[in-house]
């Protein structure tokens, strides 16, 4: 059995999808539905039964899930960067993911966890996802010296410090995700993609507005980000459902930085439209937050042995709108 937390969800619903395209539905998916609509996500997918999260946590910290357990991917978290509740964030970010990480082991079933590019703080120390320690000359990048700027960010980064310290980065894959887009995530609301948010503002009003840049060494617009399309990201969790050995910390991004607009460009161009970019001021309560450029260094999954190519923005973009977007059915 496979069992996908937050499997309704954005990242959690595309491994499904990964999954039943190799055959794979005897799947567990557990999740917190509550009244979103995320449960659309579920319509053409095949898995074996759904389990509310808190019923699940209870049963795996009784062992009661039985020994048939081939993988645990867990993607359910609260995922929303203006989270405020600390402690909610620590029960179900933290502790949930520590006792999950110790049930795979337990069960010798493969572990793979959803981290977060958020733990990389502002970007100063580089995006760097060698999780070696403070004795190494390269100790700026490595994982003890990162500050994240939010609580979730930093939730996520407690887990990797404890997987590391307590020694289980041999024995799990823990995903640090950069910006990801794709079909799935409509239900998110302000945290869908500005991708998705484009699209339905471009259609209403023909145009798109950017942050102008608050630093002089971006344009506006000129704001730099790793994209990267749901697709890859179930391509490579699938990868690491197959290749047990490569554990630790990956980056899940494209490797390459690219602009918020070439961002809007693409759109337009795939919505067969004329550009019309506005700028407008960043709200003063991002601006001493905001990250100008982020790129994930990919060359430890590469050196892992994952070669496949990625789409690139233009490629993701064009297929998301015109192929889902633009589709009857947006969902995969």
């Amino acid at each position: 059995m496979y069992i996908v937390t937050g499997g309704a969800g954005f990242i959690g619903s595309a491994v499904i999808w990964k999954l039943n395209s190799m055959g794979i539905d005897d799947i567990l998916v557990v999740d917190n539905l509550g009244t979103s609509e995320k449960w659309k996500n579920l319509v053409n997918r095949r898995y074996a039964d759904y389990m509310h999260r808190d019923a699940f946590i209870d049963l795996a910290e009784r062992d009661a899930l039985g020994n048939d357990i081939t993988a645990i991917i867990h993607m359910g978290a609260r995922s929303a960067t203006s989270e405020r509740d600390a402690d909610f964030l620590m029960r179900h970010n933290l502790a949930y993911s520590k006792t999950l990480c110790l049930y795979a082991k337990k069960k010798n079933a493969r572990f793979i966890n959803a981290s977060s590019a958020a733990t990389y703080g502002n970007g100063s120390l580089g995006f760097s996802d060698d999780a070696g320690g403070p004795d190494r000359a390269d100790a700026a990048d490595t994982l003890d010296a990162l500050r994240p700027l939010n609580m979730y960010g930093y939730s996520k980064h407690l887990f990797d410090l404890w997987a590391q310290k307590n020694g289980h980065l041999d024995n799990l894959a823990s995903l640090k995700f950069f910006n990801v887009y794709g079909p799935n995530e409509q239900h998110k609301g302000e945290m869908r993609s500005v991708i998705n948010k484009a699209f339905h503002q471009i259609r209403k009003s023909g145009r798109m507005r950017l942050f102008r840049s608050t630093v002089p060494d971006y344009a506006d617009g000129g704001q730099m980000r790793d994209f990267v399309y749901i697709k890859d990201c179930a391509e490579i969790m699938w990868w690491l459902l197959e290749n047990p050995t490569a554990n630790g910390i990956f980056n899940l991004g494209t490797g390459t930085a690219r602009t918020w607009n070439d961002l809007a460009r693409a759109v337009f161009a795939a919505m067969k439209l004329p550009g019309r970019i506005e700028y407008m001021d960043m709200p003063a309560e991002l601006a001493g937050s905001y990250q100008n450029f982020t790129k994930a260094r990919m060359e430890r999954l590469r050196a892992a042995g994952y070669s496949a190519p990625m789409y690139s923005l233009e490629q993701g973009i064009t297929e998301y709108v015109q192929y889902y977007l633009e589709a009857p059915d947006p969902h995969l």
